[in-house]
């Protein structure tokens, strides 16, 4: 199964969580769960970071509700599961 697949697979399975640093980033970004939801459904892996010791980084980048690109910044953590970083809107 490729990445992206995994990725939105744990996004319907509901198995994810949102990093505090997140939620005030959509906070800040006027973005939603929602939003990093559709995000995640509808975009595509813009960036692999690798070189991080804690386990390879993923850039998703998709449309938010309102059109914005939205970008999920994301991990599997230990467990199997995902960990969204960050979330931030280009204008």
């Amino acid at each position: 199964m490729s990445e992206l697949l995994r990725i939105r697979q744990k996004i319907l399975d509901s198995d994810y969580l949102l990093s505090q640093h997140a939620r005030e980033e959509m906070h800040d970004d006027n973005l939603e769960r929602e939003d990093v939801v559709q995000a995640i459904l509808r975009g595509r892996i813009a960036k692999r970071f690798t070189a991080d010791p804690r386990g390879t980084r993923y850039r998703v980048a998709g449309p938010a509700r309102d059109g914005r690109t939205a970008n999920v910044v994301l991990r599997f953590h230990e467990g199997g599961g995902l960990i969204v970083i960050t979330v931030y809107a280009e204008e």
